[in-house]
């Protein structure tokens, strides 16, 4: 079946001499992963390996099989042009840190243009802004809504938040009760959109602490998720 679909690129592994495989979290079909043969040798070809950067927003036309396998890519070109996602140093090693949290978080091939339109939308505001030194603790946070597991903020006034349930509660009862400032600061970002980031101070310590409780608490609520690779650099970039 031939699809037309906007993109966003969450990976492009390169296979043997010449193939890249390109994974995508599309509009209308949610995960998709494409062989595009020969792309790293030929100079002449379809598609240039720009084109599949990580995050990068793509208009597609694909043939689907929808079995599960490696489909067809027929045509890709920018559907958004960025002003400093890949050229900002900053901004680079984000953006690498979130396309393996997504590629390690996001495991469901069907629609959700819902969680389409959130990448979309945070993508561009990641893009167009300035103050972004917590932007990775606001969407992981809010990304774990579209994954099935967002923390219970009807009631957050407790001492504890349990990553195991995802609840508040004032009682300790496993290693998975927080407490103390990473408690103060998931109440903190469970009521803020972007835009409010700039009003949020947080030294390295606490940032890079925050960060370890997030990742905690995908692991806990993802089977075999792996902390990605790219964890220290970006604590490096902000310490």
């Amino acid at each position: 079946m031939q699809v037309n679909t906007n993109a966003i690129v969450i990976s492009a592994l390169k296979y043997s001499e010449a193939d890249l495989i390109v994974k995508c979290y599309t509009q209308k079909s949610g995960l998709k992963t494409y062989m595009l043969r020969g792309i790293l040798k030929s100079k002449k070809g379809k598609f240039k390996t720009s084109l599949f950067q990580p995050l990068t927003q793509l208009e597609l036309v694909a043939k689907h099989k929808d079995k599960g396998n490696l489909e067809y890519l027929q045509d890709a070109k920018i559907l958004t042009t960025y002003k400093s996602l890949h050229t900002n140093v900053v901004k680079s090693s984000m953006v690498m840190f979130l396309s393996e949290m997504l590629r390690n978080s996001i495991q469901e091939e069907e629609q959700n243009e819902a969680l389409y339109y959130f990448l979309q939308d945070a993508l561009n505001w990641l893009d167009n802004s300035e103050h972004i030194a917590n932007f990775h603790l606001l969407f992981l946070l809010k990304l774990s809504r579209y994954l099935g597991f967002y923390p219970d903020d009807s009631d957050t006034e407790h001492l504890y938040f349990n990553l195991l349930d995802g609840v508040f509660q004032d009682v300790k009862t496993n290693d998975y009760c927080i407490e103390g400032d990473n408690l103060v600061l998931l109440k903190q970002f469970l009521h803020i959109n972007f835009e409010e980031l700039k009003n949020i101070k947080i030294n390295q310590s606490h940032r890079t602490d925050f960060l370890g409780m997030l990742l905690n608490y995908y692991m806990v609520h993802i089977e075999n998720f792996k902390k990605p690779k790219s964890l220290s650099v970006l604590n490096e970039i902000f310490n």
